[in-house]
């Protein structure tokens, strides 16, 4: 069973913290000294293989100034278009590099690439692919809307249009109840044109059910988790749930404590949390869909935080097969897991690239 993570902030990780992803967690813990904030590195290329991960999104991720949040690192701190431009390139530049340089490493940009991946990890191959699709995390990196042709010829294919508030649309840390900008649905007519996935994740209720009602693409929330069980803009609620599975879209799980328990906070014993909330959240989206064609995994695993902050089972993303294991205790099909571990996202893949 290949898995698909659909939300990693490695090029951000890579680059701020000089990071060589192609090293193991372990190697690195070895030699960085992080503080309980920032928390230990979970997540590398290595630790993937082990795990059976075959595809993951990764990130453009690059901060606003404004941000209402803690900024975890100051080398890709934005105060303009420009600059954020520079930033994401520059990441989606490092993803090229990897691929060109590792034979392991592949960019997942149409329905070949997708596929080599997919039947290379079906042949049990000793050294497994590891494919990466470009996923951008907030949309100021593109100055006007009509650039977005420009990153989609560079490998570019899904878009979240928020992180924070961006001129595209209001985000999901903030209370307000704005939705999209008039910039914002020209630039969502250009996506649809192109063929862009659509990442709703982050968007402000109102700006995510706009989207979700006046898109024409493939839409998902790559690392959503549900309101029911932890309260606040950021995650989505049974609406948002019901109108993402009438578009066949999918939700990824994220792994992160303080997503899966409510008042969970980053000085908390790692132990308060396991893989029991994190299959209630799955179930959840389960529950409200009546099935489980509509969740996966988008652990955002070092997304801000690290080993101390996510499920006491997991140490790495090597320990994501564990998620399985709990589900098919729950009672979960196989087949059924085998979707919610990957089939899903590759479905919404395949119907993106068709």
């Amino acid at each position: 069973m290949m898995i698909v993570d659909a939300h990693l902030d490695l090029a951000y990780n890579a680059l701020n913290y000089d990071r060589s992803l192609t090293t193991s967690a372990a190697d690195i813990r070895a030699t960085e000294t992080v503080d309980n904030e920032r928390g230990q590195i979970t997540t590398t290329f290595p630790d993937m293989q082990k795990g059976g991960v075959g595809i993951v999104f990764g990130t453009l991720f690059v901060t606003p100034s404004h941000a209402k949040i803690p900024i975890m690192a100051d080398k890709m701190v934005y105060h303009n278009a420009d600059q954020a431009f520079g930033y994401a390139m520059k990441q989606l530049d490092y993803y090229h590099r990897l691929a060109d340089e590792f034979d392991y490493l592949r960019l997942v940009t149409d329905i070949s690439s997708l596929e080599t991946v997919v039947q290379n990890h079906a042949s049990n191959e000793a050294s497994p692919l590891i494919g990466i699709v470009p996923l951008m995390e907030g949309a100021d990196p593109i100055r006007v809307p009509e650039e977005a042709e420009l990153w989609y010829e560079h490998g570019l294919r899904a878009i979240g249009l928020a992180w924070d508030d961006t001129r595209y649309a209001t985000g999901g840390w903030s209370d307000s109840s704005e939705g999209l900008t008039k910039e914002g649905y020209r630039l969502l007519e250009v996506m649809a044109d192109l063929g862009f996935i659509l990442d709703l994740t982050h968007m402000s209720e109102n700006a995510a059910i706009e989207s979700l009602e006046r898109y024409e693409g493939v839409m998902v929330a790559t690392h959503t988790n549900c309101r029911v069980l932890v309260p606040g803009q950021r995650q989505f609620n049974d609406t948002q749930i019901r109108l993402l599975g009438e578009r066949d879209g999918v939700m990824g799980t994220v792994l992160y404590n303080a997503f899966l328990l409510e008042g969970w906070h980053k000085s908390d014993r790692k132990e308060e949390v396991t893989l029991d909330h994190l299959v209630a959240n799955i179930d959840h989206v389960c529950q409200v869909l009546g099935s489980a064609r509509h969740v996966g995994i988008g652990s955002d695993l070092d997304g801000g935080f690290g080993m101390e902050h996510i499920p006491a089972e997991i140490d790495t993303i090597a320990d994501l097969p564990k998620i399985a294991a709990k589900l098919k205790e729950r009672g979960y099909e196989p087949d059924d897991i085998a979707n919610i571990m990957g089939g899903n996202w590759l479905r919404i893949l395949r119907t993106a690239f068709l």
